[in-house]
């Protein structure tokens, strides 16, 4: 029986921190590092920047960080796996060995390529394939916008046929996050296309590992209980050849791995509990968790089905430009103070040089009879967009600086006026698995053709839902939620999850009775009018809600306070309700 396999990831997002990469690397015994440094907005940042001309269209912080430790992976058969080719594999693969021959260092790159729709897009349309908007229903040939990106989101196999014919280092465009796991480790046990518990347990441990310090206690509902998360480590996952895996880090780091971290990553940016990934339908209602050694957690019990039958696209497009101003307003009468700048502004803006859309946006922090200076004050953030420039930029911003001396009292600004710039639309669709070819890709020019795995039909949930236990009952307190659980979320396109989670059987019971979906729209009233699903996940103890809308076209092109959701679930976390007494002492787990 295979050893298990140790995979280290080393970056969660594009300008995560850079001596991540050395750390695992120099941190003790690993067999693949790994990097994430895709998101749905990356995209759209690769392609401005590859624009501008100023930087390739892969990111390059990983080619320093290679400069630093490639050598050493090399020396220590270390085999390196990221999706840092972006939107240009081929050219990062290139000059990664370009790299590694001023270093001297012998070393076989491989890159995969079949993610990029852009070329075809025509074409596919042309020929059927509608990819309709999966929020919105409407097809793929009714807009009036050119994508400017168009990538398939990819499997692990491709990842694992690059390894077993000897590619040292796996530069991969728009894989999956949970891809950069699940090849290394189908290559390392020889797993087969079907094993679909195995390559589950894989998803799961590569959604854990994703963004990086998430699961060592980054972004921790109870950072409070973590002893020093100043530098905490980066995750390790040791994978066996059943799936199950143990999430860890390297020994003398900071930061902690329980139960508690690795939940939280787990209900981080999900829908439904049959989690797609193109090789495998994870079901993360059947995952169960063990703290069996001090930052060491068991995931074990994954179940899975087989593959999809379609891929997930993520389509952008330049969905025009805008330009964003925030005034202070401080003291009395804050709305009427908004309201003047507001009509002041539609006057000074003629109609012919108006933007099609201004929004506004005032923040309630003004405190009457404030302390201080900044605590009587309130935000108010005006942005506009239009597909013309000129009606957004340096005209729009001077517009609403001109009123300083003849609007309403106290009026500043908190930056100087700016220019415009280029917003993104994200646009996610299906596709037929028959329309994507993934290709693994060598320096000599040898390519091979990564074969699709089986595909089925999605099944519904795999567990019971405990919402018909008994709840406790009893005498309340009104306390912060978050005294009782934690929570974690964030972006998914132009929605948003909030996972929430308990800490004892007793609260999850209490949790799971009282969290309908319309508690959830009174506790947070922006979301009032939007729809949510609600997904229950036992095994964890948590509760996952989709609110779809919330960000609008995607984090591109959102004009929220916090536009990749981020700090909802800590909203939740703050907001008070009533909580049986009972269960208060429970709240630390115990």
């Amino acid at each position: 029986m295979a050893r298990p396999i140790r995979i280290a990831n080393a970056s969660g997002f594009y300008g995560d921190r850079f001596s991540a990469m050395r750390e695992q690397v120099l941190g003790g015994d690993i067999d693949v590092v790994t990097g994430d440094y895709l998101a749905e907005l990356t995209m759209f940042i690769l392609w401005k920047t590859a624009k501008r001309g100023s930087t390739p269209g892969y990111a390059v912080s990983f080619l320093r960080q290679m400069e630093q430790v490639l050598g050493e992976c090399v020396d220590r058969g270390i085999k390196v796996v990221t999706n840092a080719g972006g939107l240009d594999p081929g050219s990062l693969a290139t000059d990664l060995r370009v790299l590694a021959d001023e270093l001297k260092i012998d070393v076989s790159v491989a890159h995969i390529e079949g993610d990029d729709l852009v070329p075809r897009v025509s074409e596919l349309v042309e020929s059927g394939h509608r990819m309709r908007n999966i929020d919105t229903g409407m097809d793929l040939a009714d807009l009036d916008r050119n994508p400017i990106t168009a990538n398939v989101y990819l499997g692990g196999w491709g990842i694992a046929e690059a390894l077993a014919y000897g590619a040292d280092v796996v530069i991969c465009p728009r894989v999956t996050d949970a891809s950069l796991v699940v090849g290394p480790a189908a290559w390392h046990h020889g797993w087969q296309r079907d094993d679909w518990d195995r390559l589950a347990g894989a998803v799961v441990a590569g959604h854990v590992l994703e963004c990086g310090a998430q699961a060592t206690g980054g972004n921790f509902a109870f950072f409070r209980e973590i002893e020093d998360l100043t530098h905490p480590g980066f995750p390790i996952a040791e994978i066996a050849v059943d799936g199950s895996s143990v999430i860890t880090k390297h020994d003398g780091t900071s930061g902690a791995v329980t139960v508690d971290t690795v939940t939280a990553q787990i209900l981080y940016e999900i829908d439904e509990p049959a989690y797609r990934n193109p090789d495998v339908v994870a079901h993360f209602d059947t995952i169960s968790l063990d703290q069996v050694a001090d930052d060491r957690v068991a995931i074990t019990g994954v179940r899975g089905s087989p593959a999809p039958h379609e891929l997930k696209v993520a389509i952008n497009y330049v969905g025009g430009y805008r330009n964003s101003v925030t005034l202070g307003l401080v003291g009395l009468d804050i709305e009427e103070k908004a309201r003047l700048v507001e009509d002041t502004l539609m006057v000074s803006l003629r109609e012919e040089r108006r933007p099609q859309v201004i929004e506004y946006r005032l923040g309630d922090g003004g405190t009457p009879d404030a302390d201080t200076n900044e605590g009587a004050a309130s935000m108010l953030t005006i942005t506009a967009m239009d597909d013309d420039p000129i009606k957004v930029g340096r005209r729009f911003a001077n517009a609403i600086i001109e009123l300083a001396l003849g609007s309403y009292p106290g009026f500043f600004a908190t930056t100087p006026p700016s220019k415009e710039s280029e917003f993104g639309v994200y646009w996610p669709a299906m596709i037929a698995r028959s329309a994507v070819t993934q290709e693994v890709v060598f320096g000599s020019g040898k390519r091979i053709v990564v074969a699709d795995p089986p595909t089925g039909e999605v099944p519904s949930d795999l567990v019971t839902s405990r919402a018909a236990r008994v709840a406790a009952t009893g005498p309340t307190a009104s306390v912060p939620l978050g005294t009782l659980v934690g929570a974690r979320s964030g972006d998914k396109g132009g929605n948003a999850n909030v996972g929430v989670w308990a800490r004892s059987d007793d609260a999850y019971r209490w949790l799971v009775s009282m969290r309908t979906t319309d508690e959830l729209k009174g506790l947070l009233p922006e979301i009032a009018d939007l729809d949510v699903d609600r997904y229950e996940l036992p095994n964890v103890r948590g509760i996952n809600f989709v609110v779809h809308g919330l960000l609008g076209r995607g984090v591109a092109s959102s004009t929220r306070f916090d536009p990749q959701a981020k700090s909802l679930g800590e909203w939740l976390r703050s907001r008070f309700v009533d909580v049986p007494v009972q269960l208060l002492p429970m709240a630390d787990g115990r």
